[in-house]
C-alpha cells in the first residue's frame, strides 16, 4: 500500500468510528461503568503518548525505536512534580523548558 492509500483507509476508519459513536444510545454512555472506562482510557492513552514521546527516539521507517534518556526525562519529572503541587500550566511549561535547556547545556 502507498502512503496515500493508508491515509485514505485511516480516514475512512475514523469517519466510521465517529458515525458509530452517534448510534450508541445515550443511556449506555451515561451508565457508571462505561463513563469510568472512558475517563480512565483517556488518561491511559495520554500517559502512553507522553511516555513514547519522552523516551522514544524515532529512527528511519522500519528500523524500530530505541529508548533514549536525554534532557526530556528530567524536564518531565520536574513538570510532574510541579503539577502535583498544582502550579499553573504556563509556569510548568516554562520551568520544564528551562530544565531541559540547562541539562542540554551541561551535558
Amino acid at each position: 500500500m502507498t502512503v496515500w492509500q493508508i491515509i485514505l483507509v485511516a480516514s475512512i476508519a475514523v469517519l466510521v468510528l465517529k458515525l458509530v459513536g452517534y448510534v450508541v444510545p445515550p443511556a449506555f454512555v451515561e451508565r457508571p461503568r462505561p463513563a469510568r472506562v472512558a475517563n480512565l482510557l483517556t488518561v491511559a492513552l495520554l500517559s502512553a503518548l507522553i511516555a513514547v514521546q519522552t523516551l522514544g527516539a524515532g529512527q528511519a521507517i522500519g528500523a524500530g525505536q530505541a529508548i533514549v534518556l536525554d534532557a526530556r526525562v528530567p524536564a518531565l519529572i520536574v513538570a510532574a512534580g510541579l503539577f502535583a503541587l498544582r502550579v499553573p500550566f504556563i509556569v510548568v511549561v516554562a520551568v520544564a523548558a528551562v530544565v531541559a535547556a540547562l541539562v542540554r547545556l551541561v551535558f
